[in-house]
């Protein structure tokens, strides 16, 4: 684990990033609000390319919690059969929308805490909401977040909750609303696992990641 990155590195960072892509946007395909957390409790340990080839058209018919219920627990499990864990999945999907509908007027919630008591939906879920539909500045730490924040130092944590907490305590407020964007794109395509991409990283002369490839 490298040490957290001090304000000024930090701010360059996130500098270059904001340079590179303005206004970054998550890669999972959604409508509205609803949409959005059906995609997002269907992305766990899956692809989002895999989840869009699923709710393209799951979401040309079922699009609305009513519409959800309508189309039953077999529908939807039809639907989203290509996607891991898509029994419980569904089960899941079709248990949230029945208490939206019955407890929520079939609106998403903008609270933290009344999105976790969902059905599959988690933290890392209830903050990627907040963050893309209601424009709060919270920060869905995956496993690129994690990985990438600890390699680099830009978010140094122990687990996936202090790693977010280290997000919202050091980035500059300017950048907070989308660091976990740039984060999640820079360690899903440059800042990889295995080997990752030294040589096409924007922020290489600022990393104190040891083994640096060439």
């Amino acid at each position: 684990m490298a040490r957290q990155m001090d304000y000024h590195t930090l701010h360059e960072v996130f500098t270059r990033f904001q340079a590179s892509e303005p206004e970054p946007k998550g890669e999972l395909h959604y409508t509205n609000a609803y949409t959005l957390v059906v995609a997002v409790a269907l992305s766990a340990q899956a692809t989002d390319a895999g989840v869009n080839k699923a709710t393209v058209p799951l979401f040309k018919i079922a699009d609305t919690p009513q519409k959800m219920l309508d189309l039953g627990e077999a529908g939807l499990t039809e639907q989203i059969k290509t996607i891991g864990l898509f029994r419980q999945k569904a089960k899941n999907v079709i248990k949230m929308s029945r208490i939206l509908v019955e407890d929520y007027a079939g609106q998403v919630p903008s609270s933290r805490a009344a999105l976790q008591s969902l059905p599959g939906v988690g933290r890392k879920t209830a903050n990627v909401v907040l963050n893309i539909w209601f424009h709060y500045p919270a920060q869905a730490v995956d496993t690129h977040i994690f990985r990438l924040g600890n390699r680099t130092g830009i978010a140094a944590g122990k687990d996936v909750l202090a790693v977010e907490r280290a997000i919202e305590d050091n980035v500059p407020v300017e950048f907070q609303q989308h660091a976990h964007h740039w984060l999640i794109l820079h360690g899903r395509y440059i800042c990889v696992a295995r080997k990752p991409k030294c040589g096409a990283c924007i922020i290489n002369d600022l990393c104190p990641f040891e083994d640096k490839t060439t």
